[in-house]
C-alpha cells in the first residue's frame, strides 16, 4: 500500500483540476488513458500526426496529446530504464533528462544495502529512479520532492513497478524534512536553471548549472544533511572541481560502458574520507587511492599507448594507472599513457602504435592510402580537430582499419596511427 503523507505548506497545495499538466496526467491514469497508452506503445514518431488524427476521431484531443507525449517519453526513457520498466512508468520530459540510470542507481543502492542500511530519505527523489532502485535491494524509502507533478509521477511509479510498500512519496519542500529517523540520506540536487522556479528540491530544469552553491538545493544545504546522517550519498555533477569537495566525503565516479555519467560523494561509516574512486559498469570495477598520487613522469612515445576510463580520467587517478604498468604520459596536460610493454587492465583500452608523426592532414592522408585504410576511428585529447571533418578529408578507400590519436607530445601537436590490442 502506498503511504502518501499530506503535501506540506511548502508544496502547493492546487488540485490536479487547477493544473493543466497535472490533470492531463490524472487522464492518463483512468482506463481511457491506459487504454491509449498501451495503443501507442511501438507507435512511430514519424506518423504522429496521422495517428494523433485517427485517435481524436475516438478519444479527447487533450487526452490524445498527454498520451503521445507520455509515449514519446517512455520510448526515450528505455534507454536509462530498459523496456519492460519503462513502458510501465510515467515520465515528465525534465524526469528523463534528469533520472539516474538503472544501472548507476542499482550501483549506488548495493553500497548502501551492503552497509546493512535499511531505511533511506532520498531527497530531490525526482521521478522516483532512485528510490526505485533503493526499494528493490530491500531498502525502505523516503521519497521527497516538492514538485507536485514530479511527485504525483514518483508515487505512480512506485505504484506501477508494485514498490508503493517500501516507498513513501511526500511533496514538501527537502530543507524542512527530518531524516534523523532514517539510516542514511541521499540528496540529487537539481543541476539546471529553474524555467519557472520550482524552489528548493524541486526538478524543473533549463539550462546546466556549473556553479554547485547554485544547485538546488545548495551543494553547501546537501553536505551539511548529509554530515548529519549515520551515511549519505550526495549525487554531483561528475565536472565538479576536487577542490569543491570537502575532506569528510569518499568522491566516487562513475562511468557505464564508457562513460561518465555522474559522480557521487558518500559520507558515514563504510567509507573513506578524502579518497578517490572509479567504477566501472557494468563489470563493477572499482579503483581508488586514498589521496590524489604524485605527477607522473612524462616520456617520448612506446610501442604501446593507453586510454584511460573517464571517469578514472575524472577521479584523478591516471598516476595510478601509469605507476601499474610502468609507463609515463606522453604529455603533461594528456591523459594518455604509453609504455614499451603490454598492459592489461579494465581501467584502459589499449592500442599498439604503428607511426608517430607530426601534425599533417597531407601526410596522414597519404599514409592511409599506402596502408590501405578504408575504415578509421579518430580520437582526440588536445586537438582541435574535429573527427568527421578529418574523416571526410581522408577519402577513405581500403579493406583495412587503422586508429588515429590527435594529440600533443611534449607539446607538439602530433599523429598516433595504430590498432587496438585484442
Amino acid at each position: 500500500m502506498d503511504r502518501v503523507n499530506a503535501t506540506t505548506p511548502s508544496a502547493s497545495s492546487a488540485s490536479s483540476a487547477d493544473d493543466p499538466a497535472r490533470a492531463a496526467f490524472a487522464a492518463l491514469r483512468t482506463p481511457e488513458g491506459q487504454q491509449l497508452l498501451a495503443e501507442l506503445r511501438d507507435h512511430d514518431p514519424a506518423d504522429e500526426l496521422a495517428t494523433a488524427t485517427r485517435l481524436r476521431r475516438a478519444h479527447p484531443a487533450e487526452l490524445v496529446s498527454a498520451a503521445l507525449g507520455q509515449a514519446r517519453l517512455r520510448q526515450r526513457a528505455v534507454a536509462k530504464f530498459g523496456a519492460e520498466d519503462a513502458y510501465r512508468m510515467y515520465f515528465t520530459p525534465d524526469g528523463v533528462e534528469q533520472a539516474t540510470r538503472t544501472s548507476v542507481a542499482a550501483h549506488r543502492a548495493a553500497r548502501f544495502a551492503g552497509l546493512g542500511v535499511r531505511s533511506v530519505a532520498d531527497l530531490c527523489c525526482g521521478i522516483g529512479g532512485d528510490a526505485i532502485a533503493l526499494a528493490r535491494a530491500g531498502i525502505s524509502v523516503l521519497a521527497v520532492d516538492r514538485d507536485p507533478l514530479t511527485a504525483e509521477v514518483a508515487r505512480a511509479n512506485a505504484e506501477a513497478l508494485g514498490l508503493g510498500g517500501l516507498i513513501e512519496v511526500r511533496c514538501a519542500d527537502v530543507t524542512e524534512i527530518d531524516t534523523a529517523p532514517y539510516d542514511a540520506v541521499f540528496v540529487d540536487p537539481a543541476r539546471r536553471g529553474a524555467r519557472g522556479g520550482s524552489g528548493r528540491g524541486g526538478r524543473a530544469t533549463g539550462g546546466r548549472i556549473f556553479d554547485p552553491e547554485a544547485y538546488s538545493p545548495p551543494l553547501s544545504w546537501a553536505t551539511a544533511a548529509a554530515l548529519k546522517a549515520p551515511r549519505a550519498a550526495l549525487k554531483i555533477a561528475p565536472g565538479i572541481p576536487h577542490e569543491a569537495i570537502g575532506p569528510e566525503a569518499e568522491a566516487e565516479w562513475i562511468s557505464d560502458g564508457g562513460d561518465v555519467k555522474e559522480a557521487v560523494l558518500w559520507y558515514g561509516e563504510g567509507f573513506a574520507p578524502g579518497s578517490f574512486r572509479a567504477t566501472l559498469l557494468p563489470s563493477g570495477a572499482a579503483l581508488s587511492a586514498p589521496a590524489p598520487l604524485p605527477a607522473p613522469p612524462v616520456g617520448p612515445v612506446g610501442r604501446y599507448l593507453y586510454e584511460p576510463d573517464g571517469a578514472v580520467i575524472r577521479a584523478h587517478l591516471v598516476a595510478d594507472l601509469v605507476e601499474r604498468c610502468g609507463g609515463r604520459l606522453v604529455d603533461e596536460t594528456i591523459a594518455y599513457i604509453t609504455s614499451d610493454e603490454p598492459f592489461s587492465s579494465p581501467y584502459v583500452a589499449g592500442y599498439r602504435i604503428t607511426d608517430e608523426l607530426p601534425f599533417s592532414m597531407k601526410r596522414l592522408k597519404a599514409l592511409l592510402r599506402e596502408r590501405q585504410v578504408g575504415v578509421l576511428t579518430v580520437k582526440k585529447r588536445g586537438s582541435a580537430v574535429e573527427p568527421e571533418e578529418l574523416r571526410r578529408r581522408m577519402k577513405l578507400s581500403g579493406p583495412n582499419a587503422a586508429t588515429v590519436f590527435l594529440t600533443r607530445v611534449a607539446g607538439a601537436p602530433t599523429m598516433l596511427i595504430g590498432h587496438p590490442l585484442g
